[in-house]
């Protein structure tokens, strides 16, 4: 019979069998179910469902089932009576159906998850009960949040039920980014790739919250990234789930969190749904995690190992043979002899007798020695990374190997002449401008690890000192605020693309309305 069948799953199951019995008794209760559905109500891996499915005599209509009314007293004694545990904010959702609303529509026009990233999306609900729950626990009016990655989009979630909070993001998929930006709530996006570095305006926040990708090295990274961007008194919220199958990978994780000293203020289980991630019950739990007195310099010694291979999929994938850069792939002597560079940055092979400089160096401040000509080597899965890396230098010539690299970005133009092939990338530094916008725009570019804001102002006031005019740091300010109100504490390295785009344009209105104020 099945439902000794049953009776025996469940035996094998022990103390674990709570999640099967929950998914029994939703099956019993008359609704219809597809698997998706059950698999993220239960929060139990699809196969340890799909093992009870089989068991059962199910009725089906497409691709939903249910166990049939007149079977379901056979299961009644096996039945989890009691609910689930309580959510912390399920109280305070029917408060807010406008915000889910907003949410579910905001979700649904996301860009789509991009698999080498190890992207799957939380559910509108898990979003809206995430700003819930900071709102709970924390003080939020006037607090720092910094979102370390957001693909989940919790960020927009946070502004539409605290909109007196101070959220930041900082990702590497410029998508985001800019969906984000479009949305008009007043989050400030930054653009890092947290092998390489967190941005210099990324620092000082009261909270982080990350949802990073689900290995050991995936998640100590990102809470690494995180803490750096903390105030010493801090916390970081930290989505994080594993399949009942797997103990040992949660093992791994929870060892990775430990080597970072930080104290467990709260789990809550089974907090996060996801539309996706079925092999982990379309769940993950949620931590609050706080910094001590050793986090720090466990921090610091984290990051100085960190490796590039941090997702699950693709080709930083974890348990994927190591990536060749494209300085490992053969002999790359013929692609720098006729270079002659001063300087490799990245990855090259040992023999070569040039300095070296490693990427996350090269982009977090400028080159002390003067170089001529650079030679880049950007890994395979770290190609986002090139209009940063060219932004980054001040040599007359670099040349890049990157073999899937995309197109460089228009703005780029300001600054090099550039030919692209065969995976190779020249740029030849192009004359300084003399006047107008393109003087400015130009400064700005080349001083890529200042404050954008900055140098624009100065960049204005020498042009209406060249034009026998006189502007200060106050009028400068207020054109550039009126013309790009998003460039305060921003980087020309850490300035996401659509932004950079929008550059030359703003930096063209301020020069007009200098000249019309001058005039």
């Amino acid at each position: 019979m099945e439902r000794d069948e049953v009776e025996r799953l469940l035996g094998e199951a022990g103390i674990d069998s709570r999640r099967l019995r929950h998914a029994l008794t939703l099956l019993c209760d008359g609704q219809w179910w597809d698997l998706p559905g059950l698999v993220r109500e239960t929060a139990t891996s699809r196969r340890t469902v799909e093992s009870l499915l089989r068991e059962l005599p199910l009725e089906r209509s497409g691709e939903r089932f249910r166990v049939p009314p007149a079977h379901t007293p056979d299961y009644q004694h096996l039945l989890a009576m009691a609910p689930p545990p309580d959510d912390p904010v399920a109280h305070l959702l029917p408060h807010y159906p406008h915000v889910l609303e907003r949410l579910e529509a905001l979700v649904a026009g996301a860009p789509r998850a991009r698999h080498v990233l190890d992207h799957v999306a939380a559910t509108p609900d898990t979003v809206l009960r995430r700003a819930l729950l900071l709102g709970a626990r924390f003080w939020l009016p006037g607090a720092r949040l910094l979102c370390v990655g957001d693909h989940d989009l919790t960020s927009l979630a946070v502004k539409l039920v605290h909109p007196e909070t101070d959220v930041t993001v900082v990702d590497v998929d410029e998508r985001i980014l800019a969906y984000i930006d479009g949305q008009g709530l007043g989050v400030r996006t930054r653009w890092a790739d947290l092998r390489l570095g967190l941005p210099a305006s990324a620092r000082d926040h009261d909270l982080a919250v990350t949802d990073p990708p689900y290995t050991p090295e995936g998640v100590g990274l990102f809470v690494a990234r995180a803490v750096e961007g903390l105030k010493d008194d801090g916390r970081v919220l930290l989505a994080y789930g594993a399949s009942e199958r797997t103990p040992m990978l949660a093992f791994k994780v929870q060892q990775a969190l430990s080597e970072l000293n930080l104290a467990y203020e709260a789990m809550y289980p089974d907090f996060n749904r996801y539309l996706g991630a079925e092999a982990i019950g379309s769940a993950a739990d949620l931590y609050v995690l706080r910094p001590t007195s050793k986090t720090r310099p466990a921090v610091t010694s984290r990051l100085g190992r960190q490796a590039t291979a941090i997702y699950t999929q693709g080709p930083q994938a974890v348990e994927s043979a190591k990536p060749a850069g494209p300085a490992q792939a053969g002999d790359v002597s013929g692609l720098v002899a006729d270079l002659a560079p001063d300087l490799l940055v990245g990855d090259w092979p040992k023999e070569l007798p040039q300095p070296r400089a490693r990427l996350s160096t090269w982009l977090a401040k400028p080159y002390a020695a003067a170089a001529d000509r650079v030679a880049v080597a950007l890994p395979a899965g770290m190609e986002s990374a090139l209009p940063r890396v060219l932004l980054a230098a001040r040599a007359s010539r670099v040349r890049v190997l990157a073999a899937d690299a995309p197109p460089p970005p228009a703005v780029l133009s300001h600054v090099y002449a550039l030919d692209v092939r065969d995976g190779v990338l020249d740029a030849t530094r192009l004359p300084q401008p003399d006047g107008g916008p393109e003087q400015v725009l130009r400064r700005i570019l080349d001083a890529a690890h200042g404050k954008l804001a900055n140098t624009w102002r100065e960049a204005l006031i020498a042009l209406a000192r060249s034009q026998d005019a006189a502007l200060t740091k106050n009028e400068a300010r207020a054109l550039i605020r009126e013309a790009a109100p998003w460039s305060d504490d921003l980087t020309p390295v850490e300035a996401p693309l659509h932004l950079l785009a929008a550059l030359p344009a703003a930096v063209t209105a301020t020069v007009s309305a200098l000249t019309a104020t001058t005039a």
